[in-house]
């Protein structure tokens, strides 16, 4: 598939700042690396209840490419370990899964 690379969108000088703190909080964890992949997507915050901000990052044009019956056969095969067990969920409940939030 073509590679999905989008502009970055306009942060607020001190939402880059959080951008910044956050990245290297994920980075010093190991949950981050740099990557020099062709794809990216624009990242935005949302301030939480307590005043903090929730980094999100706008995966739709990446999302539009994926293999939705691949994702199916994944879940159901997640869906079946954890029936064996004795882990129920249902396959229409799965937030992930619903088409429109």
């Amino acid at each position: 598939a073509a590679s999905v690379a989008r502009a970055p969108y306009r942060l607020a000088p001190s939402e880059m700042k959080e951008l910044s703190k956050q990245l290297k909080e994920l980075s010093d964890k190991g949950f981050k690396r740099p990557s020099s992949s062709p794809w990216g997507a624009p990242v935005l915050f949302v301030k939480k209840r307590d005043g903090s901000f929730r980094m999100c990052i706008d995966y739709q044009e990446l999302n539009k490419l994926t293999n939705k019956k691949e994702h199916e056969e994944h879940l159901r095969m997640i869906l079946k370990l954890l029936k064996k067990d004795e882990l129920y969920a249902k396959f229409s409940k799965c937030e992930f899964w619903i088409p429109k939030v």
